[in-house]
């Protein structure tokens, strides 16, 4: 019950987080944090110039809610500041996707194809999951020279998405990619939970419902204590949206039943 009552307060009830992100965009910018996306990163470790400096990166996972997306952009583009923003199939908008490219910020997949084939042919085994990891990655590769096509931009860096199905088999999205001829292929320099990256990140943080919202501790913690921080969040997470959330609630019933 008291997880229920949780999750009809986030979705419906929380009062918008949007000038608490705000904030911590202009905590960093006062502590003289450089606020980049996942593919700028990327290239600083490459090219040896991540240290001395302080970073705060940018991923946000769009999971749902096109609306709060903007919003988030919306903010950047006002503080000057670049970011990663990871869309789902479901969550494709390529004007969007386009204005943050222009800008100058990271518009890219957040990658769930391993999931969506044990949902769709009800595979509840892992090894007989992991046994049709060819077909999963040539579904991989199809959506992800789709999205590049559309986009008309070279895909850099990828984020597994994470799905009840993953949770359920103990099984990650990222097992995909776990084949350098696809990564060759794609021209993948980072998937975000690669150790390439996170070895040069000094603290790792995502969001969570509230009253926690953050893990393992804040970021305006974080920025007094740590010059390398990766931030993860969630439109979700920041700001109610009746409509998506009971659209998203309601088609996750439905997996889950007939899974």
């Amino acid at each position: 019950m008291t997880t229920m009552l949780g999750r009809l307060y986030c979705d419906y009830l929380m009062p918008s987080q949007l000038a608490a992100y705000e904030e911590v965009v202009h905590r960093a910018q006062e502590a003289c944090y450089e606020q980049l996306s996942v593919r700028d990163y990327v290239e600083r470790v490459r090219d040896g110039a991540c240290v001395p400096g302080k970073f705060l990166v940018h991923r946000h996972d769009i999971d749902t809610d096109l609306r709060t997306t903007r919003k988030l952009f919306d903010i950047e583009k006002k503080h000057g500041i670049r970011s990663s923003f990871y869309f789902r199939l479901s969550t494709l908008d390529f004007g969007l996707m386009r204005d943050i490219e222009e800008y100058g910020s990271e518009a890219s997949y957040h990658y769930e194809e391993l999931a969506a084939f044990a949902k769709k042919y009800r595979i509840k085994d892992p090894a007989t999951l992991r046994a049709r990891m060819p077909e999963i990655r040539a579904n991989f590769l199809a959506n992800f020279l789709y999205i590049e096509e559309r986009l008309k931009k070279k895909l850099r860096t990828v984020a597994s998405h994470g799905d009840f199905v993953n949770r359920r088999l103990k099984i990650t999205n990222t097992e995909i990619l776990d084949d350098p001829q696809l990564r060759k292929e794609c021209g993948i320099a980072c998937e975000t939970y690669d150790r390439a990256l996170l070895d040069h990140i000094d603290i790792y943080i995502s969001d969570r419902p509230a009253p926690q919202y953050y893990h393992p501790t804040s970021p305006t913690q974080a920025i007094r204590e740590h010059r390398r921080i990766c931030l993860v969040t969630h439109p979700r997470q920041v700001e109610t949206n009746w409509a998506e959330n009971t659209k998203d609630n309601i088609f996750r019933f439905y997996e889950g039943l007939i899974w």
